[in-house]
Parts: C-alpha cells; sequence; structure tokens
C-alpha cells in the first residue's frame, strides 16, 4: 500500500525549512527495484519539492525527476510514475530511457516542429507558427498527432482554396507536411531528445499535390524602374517614408525582402559602405558593396532609437515586414501612377538590369546570394569575392544613374 500521504508531505515540508536539511520520502514499498519518491530540499529563500522516480541497477541508484509538488499533486505523481515508469523499472529498463509514454498530439507536434525552426535561426518560424496555429485549430489540438488522416488535412485545406487563397492554402499544407516529416524524424535523432513521442508511421500531407510551380517572368524595364524609383521618392500619397527607402534599396540592390525589411544599424558599416548579415535564407554570412547611390540613401537615414533603418509604423519596436512592403505598392495597382510589381519581381528586375550592365552571371549570383551547386564552390571556395562585387557594383552604378538620369549618386531621403 502507498505510504506516503499530504499529510506527511506538509509536516515534512515544514521540518526541512526548519533544519534546514534535505529529506526524501519514499511511496511504498520497492527497494531493491525502484519506487517514487519526493526529494525535499532547502533553498536560500524556500524550499523544494520534486518527485522522482528511484531505481537500482547493479547496486548503483538513479533518479530522474518528472514533476514538483505542489503543482503536480500527489495522486497526479501516482498516475504519471505508473504510467511512465513502473512497468520499464520491473523489466530492468534503465529511467534514463523512459518517460512520458502518451502519444504527443498536434499541437505538440506543429510547437516541436516551430521551436526546431527558431533553434535553426529560420526566420519563417513566425509565419509557420501562425499558419499551423490555426490548422491546428481544425484538427484538433489535443488530439494524438498519429490520429490524423489525410482526408482531415484535406478537409482542412480546402476551405482555405475555395475562398481563392491558392497560394496561403498551398503554404499550409507544406506546413503541416514539414511538420509531420520532422515528427517522423525526430523521435529516431540521436543528436536530440524530444520531449513527447509521437508513434508517427506515416505523414497524411505527403500525398497531398502542391501547387504545380509557375515560373514568373515580369521585370520592369528601364522606364518602369524610373518610373517606380521616382514615385518612391515622392510618392503622390501619404506612404511611412521608411517604406518607400526600403523598396529603393531592394531595387537598388536586389536582395532579399526580408533582410532588407529587418536592416539594423549593426549590420551597416558606413565607412566601407557594406551591408553584413550574419545569417540569411540560405543559412550562410552574406555581405555585399552598396552602389554609392544607394550608400547616400543609406547615410541620409538615420535609425530609430531600436536601431531599425525601415521601423513599423504600427510597432517602431520591429522592423516593417516584407508583406507590408508588398502591400503598401500594391494598393497603388487601381490607381496607374506606378508600374505594379511584388518583391520577387524588384529581385528578378535587378539580375535583369545588372546583366544589361554587363556584370556576369555569376557576380549576380554571389551579389544575390543565391546557393552556387557546383562541388567547388559548396566545399573548397571560401574567398569572399569582395573586390569582384565592388568592381560589379561600380559598374551597376553607373549603368542606373544612367536609367535615372542622374550625373552622380546623390539620393534623396
Amino acid at each position: 500500500m502507498p505510504s506516503l500521504t499530504d499529510g506527511a508531505i506538509r509536516r515534512a515540508l515544514k521540518e526541512v525549512a526548519e533544519t534546514q536539511k534535505p529529506m526524501a520520502l519514499a511511496d511504498g514499498e520497492g527497494r531493491g527495484t525502484g519506487r517514487m519518491i519526493l526529494v525535499i530540499r532547502p533553498m536560500p529563500t524556500r524550499v523544494t519539492a520534486d518527485w522522482m522516480a528511484q531505481q537500482w541497477r547493479a547496486g548503483a541508484r538513479t533518479r530522474k525527476k518528472f514533476g514538483a509538488y505542489p503543482a503536480m499533486s500527489l495522486a497526479d505523481a501516482r498516475l504519471v510514475y505508473d504510467r511512465d515508469y513502473s512497468q520499464g523499472i520491473q523489466k530492468g529498463r534503465s529511467i534514463k530511457m523512459l518517460g512520458d509514454t502518451r502519444a504527443g498530439t498536434v499541437g505538440d507536434l506543429f510547437s516541436g516542429y516551430v521551436a526546431s525552426l527558431k533553434a535553426a535561426g529560420k526566420p519563417s518560424w513566425v509565419e509557420v507558427e501562425h499558419g499551423l496555429g490555426k490548422i491546428a485549430g481544425i484538427l484538433g489540438r489535443h488530439r494524438a498527432a498519429r490520429d490524423i488522416e489525410p482526408e482531415e488535412v484535406v478537409s482542412a485545406i480546402r476551405p482555405i482554396f475555395e475562398r481563392g487563397c491558392r497560394s496561403m492554402a498551398d503554404h499550409t499544407r507544406s506546413y503541416v507536411r514539414a511538420a509531420y516529416s520532422w515528427g517522423l524524424k525526430s523521435e529516431h535523432d540521436y543528436r536530440t531528445r524530444t520531449p513527447r513521442r509521437f508513434g508517427l508511421l506515416h505523414n497524411p500531407a505527403a500525398g497531398i499535390p502542391s501547387e504545380p510551380y509557375v515560373p514568373q517572368s515580369r521585370w520592369l524595364s528601364e522606364a518602369e524602374f524610373r518610373q517606380l524609383y521616382r514615385w518612391l521618392e515622392c510618392p503622390d500619397t501619404p506612404v511611412h517614408p521608411p517604406y518607400t527607402r526600403a523598396v529603393r534599396l531592394l531595387m537598388l540592390t536586389g536582395q532579399r525582402v526580408e533582410e532588407i525589411a529587418s536592416l539594423h544599424v549593426s549590420q551597416w558599416d558606413g565607412r566601407e559602405k557594406i551591408i553584413d548579415w550574419s545569417t540569411t535564407k540560405n543559412g550562410k554570412a552574406h555581405a555585399i558593396p552598396v552602389p554609392q547611390i544607394g550608400a547616400d540613401l543609406m547615410s541620409a537615414i538615420t535609425p530609430n532609437e531600436y536601431g531599425w533603418f525601415f521601423p513599423s509604423a504600427m510597432d517602431p519596436m520591429r522592423p516593417v515586414s516584407h508583406s507590408t512592403l508588398y502591400a503598401f505598392i500594391w494598393r497603388q495597382r487601381g490607381r496607374g501612377v506606378i508600374p505594379m510589381a511584388n518583391n520577387r519581381d524588384l529581385r528578378r528586375t535587378w539580375k535583369t538590369l545588372a546583366g544589361k550592365a554587363g556584370l556576369s552571371k555569376e557576380i549576380r549570383d554571389r551579389i544575390q546570394n543565391h546557393t552556387l551547386q557546383d562541388i567547388s564552390s559548396k566545399a573548397y571556395d571560401r574567398w569572399n569575392y569582395m573586390p569582384e562585387k565592388r568592381a560589379a557594383m561600380k559598374k551597376w552604378n553607373a549603368f542606373i544613374l544612367g536609367v535615372l538620369g542622374q550625373t552622380r549618386g546623390k539620393a534623396a531621403a
């Protein structure tokens, strides 16, 4: 019969507080194999009480914490011990290998996947967390992840598609598929410990077809480039100034919108006229010299008190989001004051016009931080190509000044 009671625990807590000596209370019999204990320790300002599974193997004692009192009551502790440790101890398994035997839920799976993206420094974790949060509510956040069937995922995504959000539907499908792929691997990854076992047998989103990839071809002609750039210098409608500056820098450098939008004072070397990112979308460090017209634009900007060059109008503690930059230009689509182009179109425009300016494809790829797939670039070449990038950007600067009809690189703020 269990020998531990709530009254005994309260008396022990009081005794340890008075004597300042640690104490271990055992629940029931089990010496020689294992049992549940409550370890009470005095601390400088309080007394702690931790539930532990205790085991004897080969004459040595091992303990593993699985809860704290009073957050976990005596009754709950017994349930957890019986569920997760008792049988394993009786079979001679090490308690180091034992743990929560409940099947991981959909919520556990999605939050674990998002945590892995955070740990890897992936900026996409914010959007993934938002997307998976919505789909978890539809699938059932507290259902076992292994119980989800492909038909349920399809039923959850179809309404998104049917209301015309084809891209969002496809992104949601990819998030679910990626989360389950992570779950299938995480339990067998010897490099990490997962807090919950999922027992997955299949990926319910693996067989759901994706939207067919349609290569885009939109890029701005020189006249369109000039029209958009001039409008951004002096828009005919109220616009938060950092937004127009961010888009102009995008046009001048051809970088990924997320990396320009979140530009921080720590990443800009005004003396060398270099933007330096320690991490980027492809996981690699990246640095580019900025053309003189871009450097003049940067020097005319005063970062806000939080160090952002392009802060959000809603929250100055955060940089502007890439979706906001896209939206503020897209709102002009019905007015005809500027040529329409999305963020990727601007990156494609730089690639195309820089080629026209005489920059080789290799140096354009390096400036835009496109991953080079040849084994030499991936495994051996560690040269930073900064002199080559500077020469290329000097040539690009001369070309773009001609496009804009300027004779010098001074840019209005």
